[in-house]
């Protein structure tokens, strides 16, 4: 009887259930300050968040550049994820690289539905404002040197994403997904921003890696819920 049972369960719940395994484990290591478990469950997140959206898409007769799209991005997330537990500006550049990555892989997926038909009376002036807005968040957090570029870069990706979320929001209104893509966007940029702030001067405490994790995380969830709810 049990195993008739487990026929029936569909692939992406039983991802799902090792997802949220992982997640809890991560989360508490964060809490805990137990770095071995860490390592070890951290570079799982986004490959289970990976095989959970595919596994779904693939349930639901999903497009088959949505589920190339969505993946890429959540691989290139647990890349990052990994690069990022090594010490030093190396390891640092090479993960910052392949979030960047990812966030075109996400402005591929959300862009192509939310921004045509924008005239330049829109995007122009939001384009001006995301600069103004990065350059300022620079300059409030010290950034320079030879981080400077690579870091504007990857902020105005990360603002363009939010500004998919926006358009999405405005234009297309379609229930909950655009607001939970925006909410994605959102959240990236603050896990982010508090990694950055860590980085150049931040003191360092299991509470600020458990928020860093806990938004992270969310905004993982949330672009790739929105992306599995467009698929729709």
């Amino acid at each position: 009887m049990f195993a008739a049972m487990i026929k029936h369960v569909k692939p992406s719940l039983i991802a799902a259930c090792f997802l949220a395994v992982a997640i809890v484990l991560d989360l508490y290591a964060c809490l805990a300050s137990i770095r071995p478990l860490e390592v070890v469950v951290k570079p799982l997140l986004m490959s289970l968040l990976a095989l959970t959206s595919a596994a779904w898409l693939m349930e639901h007769g999903g497009e088959r550049r949505t589920v190339t799209l969505l993946m890429a991005a959540q691989l290139l997330g647990c890349a990052g994820d990994t690069l990022l537990m090594g010490s030093g500006l190396p390891f640092f550049g090479a993960g910052m690289g392949a979030f960047l990555a990812g966030h075109i892989c996400y402005l591929c997926l959300f862009g192509k539905k939310a921004w045509p038909g924008l005239g330049r009376k829109v995007w122009i002036p939001a384009l001006l404002v995301m600069a103004g807005v990065l350059l300022v968040v620079v300059r409030v957090i010290g950034i320079q040197g030879a981080l400077l570029a690579p870091m504007l870069i990857y902020g105005f990706a990360l603002l363009l994403l939010i500004f998919s979320g926006l358009c999405g929001v405005v234009r297309l209104r379609e229930g909950l997904t655009w607001w939970i893509i925006l909410a994605g966007g959102v959240l990236f940029t603050v896990s982010d921003a508090i990694i950055a702030l860590r980085t150049f001067g931040l003191e360092e405490t299991p509470a600020l890696g458990f928020t860093i994790m806990l938004t992270y995380i969310l905004a993982q969830i949330s672009l790739a819920f929105g992306a599995c709810r467009l698929n729709d």
